[in-house]
């Protein structure tokens, strides 16, 4: 595609101001600044992290904004001094939208603590539209496998997974997943490729997100009222609930870790000191580094890592965010341009 066949305008749908619904709207193809990248969008992911943006969990958001973070698309123009993509090229756009690699988070590599960061659907604009802009050196190149519907997860539900799972202790054998979503049905497969095994917590009485979680590969699924089966190694919080923390800690084995991957939780009730002792520990997760995504793309690649997706048309947003708010499906809403 030339500059010459790009449209004037693009179907966008925006949120105005948090806590509404979104908005369809015609808006100004946007054109790339110096070192950016305008993308013509195949599809775009829908996660909970857009929910917490619109029901102002995350309460700081550029508006209006147009939403999402987890895109697919083919770079159809470039931005003055881009040299390391050219127009054709297949890529993915992550969370992590731009980072300033001069405070002291990026000098010491920890860019995903970036004091100035930018980040895709939150502070700059994202991909529930037909075209956006993305800064060159923040784009994933991907391969034509993942240039659809089933690679958008990969780019936050994969990336923000890969990072908790690799926090994990490299002896875990059992580990928990709590909560069986769009990160964990991703991260089951590579932790059976690695010849892990999860064992995966869901809400009570959600079987179909247990048949879900043994159909992708986990050895256990069961409630997270219930205790587990086995001592566990180590465990991921993907669901954002708090009261899972002191679960976790009594699920865990003595020197266990447990993994809170999300960007947002609820409250975590008090507990007893004796379920942290014996060198357990909790860590938190901060948004991603390009490292992580280099890393994962690579290895979902070797290990034929798929997704289950459900497609939706752009202007069914809202309806995909309410499907989403509802636990109505199970792996991970797409919508497709």
């Amino acid at each position: 595609m030339t500059s010459t066949e790009i449209p004037s305008t693009m179907r966008a749908m925006v949120l105005e101001s948090p806590g509404t619904s979104l908005q369809l709207k015609t808006l100004p193809i946007p054109m790339p600044q110096q070192a950016q990248v305008l993308i013509k969008i195949i599809a775009c992911g829908v996660c909970r992290t857009d929910l917490h943006i619109v029901d102002q969990e995350l309460n700081a958001p550029k508006l209006p904004l147009i939403l999402g973070h987890e895109i697919v698309g083919m770079v159809v123009k470039l931005g003055e001094s881009v040299s390391d993509l050219k127009v054709g090229d297949l890529v993915g756009v992550p969370w992590l939208g731009y980072t300033c690699g001069k405070c002291k988070y990026c000098l010491r590599h920890q860019e995903n603590l970036c004091e100035n960061a930018k980040f895709t659907g939150y502070t700059l604009d994202g991909g529930y539209a037909e075209y956006t802009v993305a800064y060159a050196r923040y784009c994933f190149p991907i391969s034509a496998e993942y240039a659809n519907a089933s690679g958008a997860p990969l780019l936050c539900a994969g990336l923000i997974g890969y990072r908790s799972y690799s926090m994990l202790p490299s002896h875990a054998e059992h580990i928990g997943f709590y909560g069986f979503g769009a990160a964990a049905h991703i991260l089951v497969q590579l932790a059976n490729y690695q010849n892990k095994k999860v064992y995966a917590f869901t809400r009570a009485g959600d079987k179909a997100a247990q048949s879900f979680a043994l159909q992708m590969g986990a050895v256990w699924a069961g409630s997270s009222e219930e205790q587990a089966p086995v001592k566990l190694d180590a465990a991921i919080l993907f669901a954002a609930v708090g009261s899972l923390v002191p679960k976790a800690l009594r699920d865990v084995d003595k020197g266990g870790t447990v993994i809170c991957g999300g960007i947002h939780m609820s409250d975590i009730p008090s507990f007893p000191y004796s379920i942290l002792w014996e060198e357990r520990s909790i860590q938190s997760v901060a948004n991603l580094t390009r490292e992580d995504g280099q890393h994962f793309l690579a290895l979902a690649a070797e290990a034929h890592i798929h997704t289950h997706t459900i497609p939706y048309n752009l202007e069914e947003a809202n309806e995909a965010l309410g499907a989403l708010r509802k636990g109505k499906f199970e792996g991970a809403a797409v919508l497709v341009m």
